[in-house]
């Protein structure tokens, strides 16, 4: 799966929303489509992957077949996307995966299994008490967890840091052995939608 791949994924959606072909929200990625290739280059079949609202490119490259991942988002599942046959699932709630995906961490370093967890999340996510909890039990327990934040800069509409009313966020360029941060410039989508048909 490459970077042209991944666009012409979303911009498939695109068009199916906007067609009114899709009757639920979706929330279409662009331009942080190579941190996201990188990132699974070091995420194993056997691996976890727990995402936010926004999750086809992480269901793609962890290897959910596009027919099936469209199937799925035709049928208005985009923003809880799972498949567990794939070890991926989502949420549509902000940070609702998270304690989710760390009582899978736990499971797993019980068992003594080889699998790791992958954690995406927002900014605005990982400024809430819930990352901040999660991260410190991960990291006291040593547990097979990594979490990735993804920096677009906004928490829907609004601008993450003037929330805040702060200039840097809390693990803003921070990247160690549970905690991995990266920034892009957003998207050529709206927050939801495709930014010609609008839903109600």
């Amino acid at each position: 799966m490459n970077i042209q791949d991944l666009v012409k994924f979303e911009d498939d959606i695109a068009q199916c929303f906007n067609d009114a072909q899709i009757k639920a929200p979706v929330h279409l990625y662009n331009g942080n489509e190579q941190q996201l290739i990188d990132i699974f280059k070091h995420i194993r079949e056997e691996d976890w992957v727990f995402c936010t609202w926004r999750s086809h490119y992480q269901c793609l490259l962890k290897g959910v077949p596009k027919e099936e991942l469209k199937q799925a988002i035709l049928a208005g599942r985009s923003i809880g996307l799972c498949f567990p046959e794939h070890k991926v699932y989502s949420s549509g709630i902000v940070a609702g995966s998270i304690p989710i995906a760390l009582g899978t961490a736990l499971a797993l370093k019980r068992r003594n299994a080889r699998a790791k967890v992958w954690c995406f999340v927002g900014d605005m996510a990982s400024e809430h008490g819930q990352f901040f909890e999660a991260a410190k039990y991960a990291k006291y327990n040593d547990l097979p967890i990594r979490f990735i934040i993804e920096d677009n800069g906004l928490s829907v509409c609004t601008d993450t840091k003037k929330t805040w009313g702060t200039e840097r966020l809390t693990f803003e360029g921070i990247d160690d052995s549970m905690i991995q941060y990266y920034k892009y410039d957003g998207t050529k989508y709206p927050h939801a939608g495709a930014g010609t048909r609008v839903q109600f």
